[in-house]
């Protein structure tokens, strides 16, 4: 099962660094009343790591409070 969800996590990323190659155009981005302009490329990358990092920070700390809660 490990190596099933090792390749959909593979393919996924494949799949975002093909979209990030292939977008290339500059975009703005306005957030709290300021704005950047970026490539689309480097908007996606920060995005995706961003997501990997505070999913796996949330995933790890629910269940550490799982486990805490369940212990004996």
């Amino acid at each position: 099962m490990r190596w099933m969800y090792l390749a959909i996590i593979a393919v996924f990323a494949l799949v975002t660094l093909i979209f990030a190659l292939q977008n290339f155009e500059i975009v703005t981005m306005s957030f709290l009343g300021m704005q950047v302009r970026i490539p689309l490329a480097l908007q996606v990358g920060v995005v995706y790591v961003l997501g990997a990092v505070t999913g796996g920070s949330l995933f790890a700390l629910l269940r550490k409070s799982y486990e805490s809660a369940n212990a004996p």
